[in-house]
Order: C-alpha cells, then structure tokens, then sequence
C-alpha cells in the first residue's frame, strides 16, 4: 500500500486516537492551524494540544530531520507537546524519538505518546505501507563504501575527490552518493566543499536499517572442534597460508574486540569460495544444519576496508563488525551493543 496523502492522514490518526482514548478528540489540518502552530496537524486530546508532522518516509534519518522540526514547532507552540506521524516505525526510529523524548504514531497503528495528562503505547501491528521494488539506496554494496570510510575516521573532513580516490569509487558516482546522504542530513558540506558527519551514530542507524547480511553468499558447515576461540585461531592460520584474503566477523570479531562471550558459530569474509584443497585442509563439511563455521563472500569487498590483527586473527573494522551482527543468532545483539559501547559511541564527538 501507498503512503497516504496528509487528508487520508489526517482521518486515520483520528481513528486510531479514538479506538485508543475514551475521551473528545480533536484533529486539525494546516489550513487552519499552520499560521499559528505550524506542522501538518494540530490535536486536542484531554487538556493537551499536540502539534504533528507527518512524513511519508520511515528511514531513521527522515525521523532525525522531522524530530527536530516538530520539537521547534513545540517550543514555539506555547506548551504544545511534539507529535511525529509516519506510516510505519521503524526500531531505529522509535529509538531515535524515545532518546529526544518525541512522541509518534504510525498508521500501521502503533503509538507511543507520553503525557502528563495520558499515556499510549501500541505496538506489534504490521507495516501497512510496505514498499514495491528497490528504493534508491546510498547503503547499497558498492555505494555504502563511502559510508564505512567516513566512518572509520569520523573526526575527520574530505574533499569528495579524495573520498572517491580511497574509496575506489568514481567521482560521478561519489559525488551522487554523497549528495543523497546530505539531503538526510546524514553528511554535511562545508564551505570549502570537505564532507563531514556531523552524526556519526545517525549515519551507522541508517545504514544499520537497511544492512542484509544475507545478500552476501554465505557457505555454511562443520569443522570439528571443542572451541570456538581456537577455531578461529586454526582457520586464520589456515587462510593466512593460502592466497585468499580474509577477514572474522560477527561474534568472533566481536569477542576479538570486546571478549564478550563466548560463541559457537565462526564467521569469516573470504575474497572468494574456498577451493577443495582448503576445505580438506581445514576439514569443513558443508551443512548448514548445526553448521558452526560460515564462510562468507562479500557482496563488495568493501567490507575488508578498516581490517586490523589481533592474536594473529584478521578481523573487520567494529563498524562492520557492528552492522554483520545484525545477520547472527545466538547472542548477536547483545555483543553489538558491547560494540557500540566500546567502539562506536561517538557521544562526545564533535563530528
């Protein structure tokens, strides 16, 4: 289903608010409110006017731009408390609001307002407004390497033309892919043209919403072993001695990085499949069922960009350790937020 148009908005908000709340609901477009409050609707709801924006886009970095958009409007609007209308929230995006204390509502039918005259909190109603087809996308393979660079060195700024040499990436293509993060505000240009974030946690949740770990190819098997920590340790050997670049990710980079627990399945990036002789050497069965070894070929090999050594065991930047969890069981997102805490909580960055 389509977004909705701000009149269609307008009447399914006032549904959902009436299904939710025993009490007189009030919902005004801007024809008549925007002089005064601005924002797409006003809303009377006991005692409370809220002051609402809608968004047709649910990206995380869309919820950014509009947060701060209705937490002005608020603040002009004499104690109207700040309302954010989209067709589907994202986990992102209600973080985004929960941590700037906004309100929402979906028109999927979730909620979370809290006042001091009320509190709303709906969730687990499916996206109603899922889109068709492949939207334009600044994290795809190929184009998310200008992401990750900036990333990996975040107080840093860069001319485009340096951003497209380290990147491998053409300068028609950089300057396209750069000029869609800045219109999320995702990057900044400054005067000089040198490209910067000014957010780097906002510009890791936007790539982290659209990340799919399973559009790499992933060879899944058994290689015995009583330890996950001394696999790791043996496979890295055993792909140091051949001629095949290489990289752990997932939860063995993330114990590499943080020690964070102990793991089962050993995850690695390989520049290619590996061949017969390899897989005899490193005994691998190929099973994904109870596999404990996944081997991966990386959709752009881009994810080697940041790759550093510890105990002798190659492992991905924590960016791409970080945004590979997404993809793992076990206790996957527990030990990206160790990652997050200790690597990639920029805080106190001043961009």
């Amino acid at each position: 289903m389509d977004a909705l148009s701000k009149a269609e908005a307008e009447g399914r908000i006032e549904e959902l608010l009436r299904d939710w709340v025993e009490a007189r609901i009030r919902v005004r477009g801007q024809t008549e409110d925007k002089s005064r409050l601005g924002g797409d609707f006003t809303i009377q709801l006991r005692g409370k006017t809220l002051v609402g924006e809608y968004k047709r886009s649910n990206d995380v970095a869309t919820v950014a731009q509009a947060i701060e958009q209705v937490k002005e409007m608020a603040r002009q609007g004499s104690g109207a408390e700040p309302l954010l209308i989209v067709p589907f929230m994202g986990e992102k995006g209600a973080e985004r609001c929960r941590k700037e204390g906004v309100g929402w509502i979906d028109l999927s039918g979730n909620a979370h307002l809290s006042t001091d005259s009320f509190f709303i909190h709906v969730e687990g109603r499916p996206n109603k407004f899922k889109r068709k087809g492949r939207p334009s996308n600044a994290f795809a393979p190929k184009s998310s390497r200008i992401s990750r660079f900036l990333l990996v060195h975040p107080n840093r700024r860069f001319r485009q033309k340096e951003i497209a040499e380290r990147t491998g990436v053409d300068k028609g293509w950089t300057s396209k892919v750069v000029r869609r993060l800045e219109e999320k505000d995702l990057v900044r240009r400054e005067n000089d043209g040198q490209v910067e974030v000014p957010d780097p946690s906002l510009l890791l949740s936007a790539w982290h919403e659209q990340y799919d770990f399973s559009k790499h190819e992933v060879l899944k098997g058994t290689v015995a072993s009583k330890d996950s920590v001394d696999l790791t340790g043996r496979l890295a050997g055993a792909f140091e001695s051949s001629d095949v670049e290489y990289a752990a990710t997932g939860l063995a980079a993330a114990w590499l990085l943080t020690r964070f627990a102990r793991f089962r399945i050993t995850t690695f990036y390989l520049s290619r499949l590996p061949e017969d002789e390899l897989k005899r050497e490193i005994g691998l069965r190929e099973d994904p069922k109870g596999a404990n070894v996944w081997l991966v070929v990386p959709n752009d090999e881009g994810v080697f960009y940041g790759s550093s050594t510890r105990e002798d065991v190659r492992h991905v930047h924590p960016v791409q350790t970080y945004l590979d969890l997404k993809g793992h069981p076990e206790r996957s997102e527990e030990a990206a937020d160790s990652i997050k805490s200790e690597y990639l909580d920029w805080s106190e960055n001043d961009g």
